[in-house]
């Protein structure tokens, strides 16, 4: 079983608390931030991600670690669900997302609620497609996460994760590096006035596993037929499987 290294936002709480209270902090500038940070490239992904499961046409959908719900909505215009669910821990995050869901006129499609990765509400075997977009390598504990994205899922159904990592080739790797330590902390400290959270966000990305160690613990947790592919020079890295 993969060892998750803890690394947690702020100095006092479990993990699941402190991240939930980060993300409750920078509600309010996150989307402005992801967008500049990346330069917009972030929307690209995400439609990358989403066009993973278009030959498949979900009809059910859950978005796990949904934030302000950019992917889910996203989903729900290129995919046409009948349902689909963005599942956070942050309320202050999901609050934004229920007003842009209310601005699109999706909220007969999407709504949003408050569950724990680790331990979600839903039976077994309820949707047709789980997605997650920047968001499992806060979990707390990515295992048992995994294993309860696969557990909801239907047999057959996909699964479809976009996430931030560490270039590994030369001059990418040193580059991002540069990038992460300086520019992404600073800028972030600037607008979300939040001390701790992107110098948080930036260990994350350089600690969590990814390409064929994350197909590794896809496995574990129950998924087949696992894939992924670097996108702008392994900034970012998509990951497919089917349980």
């Amino acid at each position: 079983m993969y060892q998750q290294e803890t690394i947690t936002p702020y100095s006092n709480g479990n993990k699941a608390t402190q991240v939930e209270q980060m993300f409750d902090n920078i509600a309010p500038t996150y989307d402005t931030l992801n967008h500049r940070l990346s330069w917009d490239i972030d929307r690209g992904w995400r439609k990358k991600a989403i066009h993973q499961l278009m030959p498949y046409q979900p009809k059910t959908m859950l978005d796990i670690a949904t934030g302000t719900g950019d992917f889910a909505i996203l989903a729900a215009e290129m995919l046409k669900p009948q349902k689909l669910i963005g599942a956070d821990i942050s309320e202050g995050m999901m609050n934004i997302g229920r007003e842009k869901v209310k601005r699109q006129g999706l909220q007969d499609v999407i709504s949003f609620e408050k569950e724990d990765c680790t331990a979600l509400s839903y039976a077994d075997d309820t949707f047709d497609a789980v997605t997650a977009a920047f968001g499992i390598r806060n979990f707390a504990d990515l295992d048992k996460g995994l294993q309860e994205m696969c557990r909801v899922l239907k047999k057959g159904g996909h699964l479809s994760i976009v996430e931030l990592t560490s270039p590994v080739s030369f001059p990418m790797k040193q580059l991002f590096h540069i990038y992460a330590h300086t520019v992404l902390p600073v800028y972030g400290r600037l607008i979300s006035k939040d001390t701790a959270a992107y110098s948080y966000l930036t260990k994350t990305i350089e600690a969590f596993p990814q390409g064929e160690q994350m197909m590794e613990i896809l496995k574990k947790a129950g998924f087949s037929d696992t894939q992924f592919k670097r996108l702008t020079f392994g900034i970012c890295t998509m990951y497919f499987a089917t349980k």
